[in-house]
Formats: C-alpha cells, structure tokens, sequence
C-alpha cells in the first residue's frame, strides 16, 4: 500500500501500481506547468466521499512506495488518466484498461 503526501498535510494511501501510474501522469503534467483538480473517492471506511485537491508545480508532494520492486506499467491506463485530468473535471482514478502484452511489460518508475 503506497501513498501520495500532499504538502505534509494530505495523506491519501492506494495500490504501489495506482500511485506509479498517478506519479507519471502528475508528474508530467507539473513538468509542463500546468494546474489541476485531482479527484478520488475515499474508502468506504472513511465515509466514501468525494476528494479533491489543486495540483499545483509549488505544491510539495512526496510519492512513498511499500513494494521492493517497480510495479509494471500499463500504457493505456496512463492515457487514459492523462485523458482525464485534461477534461473539466481534472484527474480521477479511472479503471484500468485490461493490457496487452506490450502494454504490460516492466518499465521502472519515475524518481520523486
């Protein structure tokens, strides 16, 4: 279970492989300079709410994985969240897409 810390304030825990796929995404989208609206759904544990929070390049985050080995990187699931986070609505936690064989294949993840 890794987690994504957003300025030492939000702590939102999720799947080593969801938060590698997030990281690409937010990582890129900050290399470029851009804001966004980044959207989850809590656990039903925590009342199943809707989460939002402002991506900003200022904004400190720290990507903290448990897992000792790079999770496998799905390419379609990363257009696909790429695809979400530019619509009105921002970066939400899509399903992902089922994977072919060269989508699935291991690529290391990004540094923070």
């Amino acid at each position: 279970m890794g987690r994504l810390i957003y300025d030492s304030t939000t702590t939102i825990n999720m799947e080593d492989r969801t938060l590698a796929h997030l990281q690409i995404v937010i990582g890129a989208k900050l290399r470029r300079g851009e804001c966004f609206p980044f959207r989850w759904k809590a656990a039903e544990s925590l009342g199943s709410g809707l989460n939002s929070l402002w991506m900003a390049p200022g904004i400190s985050l720290h990507f903290k994985y448990f897992g000792s080995r790079p999770p496998r990187i799905n390419g379609a699931w990363i257009d696909a969240l790429a695809a979400s986070s530019n619509s009105d609505a921002g970066l939400q936690l899509v399903p992902e897409p089922t994977s072919s064989a060269e989508e699935s294949k291991t690529e290391a993840v990004p540094g923070d």
